[in-house]
């Protein structure tokens, strides 16, 4: 069967869900959930709608039902055994790190060793670090990781009650599932407290941390709706340096990777990131990627991020009606295009600082399509592609990347994006 049957095939299995998928969205026309916590994702709402839809916990009796406070009582209602439908109700903040970094410090490991025994004037920048100070502090990264990451269930709603639910530095592992919805949480980026130093990553030398917010991985039929991605109160301008490198304490906020797959992203917010959402996480991974990856980005923020909004490889990737703030000299580029992406940005809306090119827009990784229409740079048409190229002729891109989504609700002209997204995205903007 071609793409473009295949793509029919999926439009019309999408269309059927409207008999059987319960709305949860105003924007669409539909009526929500009278319970956020028993809201499906509508019908034809992005790749996530193909095939069986994604209901999450949204059929969970009585029983399966639980109201968590604290993160030890979060990490309990998911570990809960059984795949039966389950839904998980935040009430206020979830501190994954309350006993602080020294909670996860291995006896003997001492930073200011550290810091001694691999400046670069005495290691250099030939060899990867390593000896004692090195093992233990891989040790007390274990302990963090093992503390802060929770795998989330098949079958499974995770959703923040009223304004002001969220998490504080855990990380949620979608990992090996199907069916999971995860809305109205504001999520604190985790501050990761053992960053190692790679005196050999570019010229200088870096700082590499782990944890994201939240990852898809190896998972199908996610969505992920009104969150709030953010650093919280630890921006990258609040993290000191060492060796004359930031002491980089963040990875990225939401990561799609190996072979994830039908994944929609709506109504979310992305602000105050530097490597904000990945999708696809390495060029050699081919074999679990290629046709897969295939996600949906509609009226989210992206909100003075850096760069990855998203950054792409293999997936065939939708991104709609966002909205992409840009300020100040650190910004680097939205969308990136990699390996073998077939990416389609349409109808978003931009809005640059005066000093900021539209031709930084875009990046180029890799040789790869993309396609580009009907998107508005500070309240007006622009050829994304076409001031790309012009501004970076030796990086110039494809057109046409190869395919045409059809699994879209409603549109918006990208002149309402702004006004529509800034006020509706987020957590605790569920209408």
């Amino acid at each position: 069967m071609n793409r473009r049957k295949q793509l029919g095939v999926v439009a019309a299995t999408a269309l059927a869900l409207t008999v059987t998928a319960p709305a949860a969205g105003a924007h669409t026309g539909h009526r929500p959930a009278a319970d956020p916590a028993r809201a499906t994702l509508p019908a034809g709402d992005g790749w996530a709608a193909s095939g069986t839809g994604t209901t999450g916990g949204s059929a969970a009796e009585a029983s399966r039902v639980v109201t968590v406070t604290t993160w030890e009582e979060f990490r309990a209602a998911l570990e809960a055994p059984g795949t039966e439908p389950r839904i998980v109700k935040v009430v206020g903040t979830l501190n994954a790190t309350a006993d602080g970094c020294a909670a996860f410090e291995a006896s003997g490991y001492d930073f200011a060793r550290y810091l001694a025994d691999y400046d670069p004037a005495v290691w250099g920048y030939e060899n990867e670090v390593g000896g004692p100070q090195e093992e233990l502090r891989a040790a007390s990264a274990t302990a963090q990781g093992q503390a802060i990451k929770v795998k989330v269930p098949a079958n499974t709603t995770i959703v923040g009650v009223g304004k002001h639910a969220g998490i504080t530095g855990g990380s949620l592992q979608v990992q090996g599932v199907d069916n999971v919805i995860v809305r109205n949480l504001t999520l604190e980026s985790p501050l990761d407290c053992f960053p190692q130093w790679d005196p050999t990553d570019g010229a200088t030398g870096a700082w590499n941390s782990e944890y994201d917010s939240l990852v898809v991985y190896g998972s199908t039929h996610v969505w992920i709706d009104h969150n709030t991605f953010t650093d919280g109160a630890h921006p990258d301008s609040s993290l000191p340096s060492y060796y004359g490198e930031v002491y980089q304490q963040h990875d990225g906020e939401l990561d799609v990777v190996r072979g994830a797959d039908l994944v929609t992203a709506s109504w979310n917010v992305f602000t105050d990131h530097d490597k904000t959402l990945m999708i696809g996480n390495s060029d050699s991974a081919g074999a679990t990627d290629r046709g897969r990856l295939r996600v949906t980005l509609h009226h989210n923020l992206f909100d003075k991020v850096v760069e990855r909004a998203p950054r792409v490889r293999f997936g065939q990737v939708d991104a709609y009606n966002n909205h992409f703030v840009v300020t100040g000299p650190s910004y680097v580029y939205s969308l990136g295009i990699g390996q073998e992406s077939q990416l389609v940005a349409e109808k978003n809306a931009f809005t640059l600082a005066a000093d900021v090119p539209a031709g930084q827009i875009l990046k180029k990784w890799k040789d790869a399509p993309v396609t580009t229409s009907g998107n508005y740079v500070n309240g007006r048409p622009v050829d994304l592609l076409a001031v790309h190229n012009a501004q970076y002729p030796a990086e110039a891109l494809r057109a046409d990347a190869g395919w045409t989504p059809e699994l879209r609700t409603r549109v918006d002209h990208p002149k309402a994006v702004p006004a529509l997204v800034d006020h509706r995205a987020g957590a605790g903007r569920l209408r």
